[in-house]
């Protein structure tokens, strides 16, 4: 069994195709360690980055944003545009069906951590995709496409649950 790393792992087994031995490849990559949410405690501090999720405690739809400044910053920002009457699509959804802002213990929760840049964006994107699919997201649901991938990710997922029940 070789750890695929690239063309040189092809390279090398190569070498075994005349031979009866079969080769076959593993990665620590899968899709499940990466989109797992379990929360990665290895980031340095200064690096980590949450994908969180804001709830609204009038009828339960649900925000998902990315962090990259401390967590009660970000949520300071949302409770400043519900008070100004700002550009958040959270702010916006409570003061148009008037419903009010929790305290951020109750509606604010980190969903996945990872380090900035395109997994982070690629997290993001997922849950939100994933609370478009149930119809259960304040986001700007325009920029929802269909996304074989997570769609296969949420059918997997949907699965495995049964699997357990």
């Amino acid at each position: 069994m070789f750890t695929y790393v690239g063309k040189e792992t092809k390279f090398i087994t190569k070498l075994f195709n005349n031979t009866s031995l079969k080769i076959v490849f593993t990665t620590h990559n899968t899709r499940g360690k990466l989109l797992s949410k379990q929360r990665n405690h290895n980031l340095n501090k200064f690096d980590k980055c949450e994908v969180y999720q804001l709830i609204c405690s009038d009828c339960n739809k649900n925000y998902i944003g990315q962090i990259v400044s401390p967590f009660h910053v970000r949520f300071q920002e949302h409770f400043r545009d519900y008070k100004y009457a700002n550009k958040s699509k959270f702010a916006q959804h409570l003061l148009d069906n008037k419903h009010s802002i929790g305290p951020t213990e109750n509606i604010m929760n980190v969903i996945h951590t990872t380090s900035k840049g395109k997994m982070l964006d690629t997290m993001e994107k997922f849950y939100i995709y994933k609370k478009t699919r149930i119809n259960n997201q304040i986001n700007d649901k325009c920029t929802v496409k269909p996304n074989v991938v997570f769609e296969t990710l949420i059918l997997e997922d949907t699965d495995r649950a049964h699997v357990i029940l």
